[in-house]
């Protein structure tokens, strides 16, 4: 009898919270799923398709953000980190560029529920990062900045008074933000200045002066943390070169300063913008839209970055456009947001960090504006 009222009660407090129930049987791996923005400068939407245990994608549900995007062909957003996970995979956060506003949702397997949408202190908000309690979103309108929120355990979003902190510049192409693994750092990377900014993270949740550092190679795009806190940046390179971007590494000292590990190892494609680590660390893959490919590396203890065999893994299809990346929670699938022809690109992760292609799935319209994918 007690057993029977306590299920009854769980049922209850679920359907108050307006949440689907669970069942001990269903799996992690049932409730996978990959997520992608429209950016729609109409009504910016997520579509959540569901995993399947192989890799492969069911057919998206469109979810309202209740904001704006900003509209446009391919890639307009020129970021990375428009749409993310919090770490413990409870809540999407997604930016909305048209409306100057940030949207947390609920997640559940592949169905959203809104939770918060509030403004982003700034002017064309382009990506968004979380470490625990604290969110960041980086603004590239107006004058350049960053602006900090706290994030509470119903998804609410609460801004931190005095958090605004400005780039280098008023217009200085910001691309991306990440927290290092440890909470103690910030990094922002300019596209225009081709410099990534450190700060150091303070206790109310603050940050500390601005520190520049000087991408190691042209064409700066983005920063992502490795889980040993290597931080890795993508380059596309100079200018006119023919598949020619790359990767580098850097470790960050305590003064906020980057030293180099891995110096512009060559992806052997064009326009890599996009990375995405598995979960372990073990790789990182790039998003090569100007030539339509995927490289893959391996990261070495020392946190050097390490080509695998061949260093292109897999070409899509002509025209592909892929653009941002996204890799699932238990490491197993890799997925591309391919703008050009609106389908998302599908691959099986093999053990020794080779790719197998699991085909594609449509649904997207293409050169849209398309703009954000993540995964779980």
């Amino acid at each position: 009898m007690v057993k029977r009222i306590r299920t009854l009660l769980i049922l209850m407090l679920a359907f108050a919270a307006g949440l689907p129930t669970r069942s001990n049987a269903q799996s992690e791996e049932s409730a996978g799923a990959v997520f992608v923005m429209t950016n729609s400068a109409s009504k910016n939407e997520i579509i959540a398709y569901k995993r399947n245990t192989d890799g492969s994608l069911q057919e998206g549900t469109r979810f309202s953000t209740v904001g704006r995007g900003s509209g446009g062909l391919t890639d307009p957003l020129g970021s990375q980190g428009s749409l993310t996970l919090t770490a413990d995979r409870s809540f999407l956060l997604a930016v909305n560029a048209g409306s100057g506003t940030i949207s947390v949702l609920r997640v559940h397997g592949a169905r959203l529920w809104l939770a918060d949408r509030i403004p982003s202190g700034g002017s064309e908000p382009v990506a968004v990062a979380q470490h625990g309690d604290l969110v960041y979103v980086v603004n590239a309108g107006g004058t350049s900045n960053v602006v900090g929120f706290r994030l509470q355990s119903n998804g609410k979003l609460t801004p931190i008074e005095k958090s605004i902190a400005f780039l280098t510049t008023a217009n200085s192409g910001a691309a991306s933000l990440a927290f290092s693994p440890d909470g103690q750092f910030l990094l922002v990377t300019e596209k225009l200045t081709n410099s990534v900014d450190v700060f150091r993270v303070r206790a109310d949740g603050t940050l500390d002066a601005i520190t520049p550092n000087a991408s190691i190679g042209p064409g700066l795009f983005s920063v992502v943390f490795a889980p040993n806190g290597t931080a890795i940046t993508s380059e596309t390179g100079p200018a006119g070169g023919t598949n020619a971007s790359a990767l580098s590494s850097y470790a960050v000292l305590p003064n906020g300063t980057l030293s180099p590990i891995s110096a512009s190892v060559p992806t052997l494609g064009a326009a890599t913008c996009w990375q995405a680590l598995t979960p372990d660390g073990r790789f990182v893959y790039t998003s090569n839209t100007g030539s339509s490919t995927l490289s893959g590396f391996s990261i070495a203890a020392n946190a050097t970055l390490i080509a695998l065999p061949g260093t292109i893994l897999t070409t899509q299809p002509a025209g592909s456009t892929n653009l941002d990346i996204a890799i699932s929670a238990n490491g197993k699938f890799l997925y591309t947001l391919n703008s050009g022809t609106g389908t998302v690109g599908m691959f099986a992760i093999n053990s020794d960090g080779s790719l197998a292609s699991l085909g594609e799935i449509g649904g997207l319209s293409a050169s849209a504006g398309l703009n954000g994918i993540a995964a779980i």
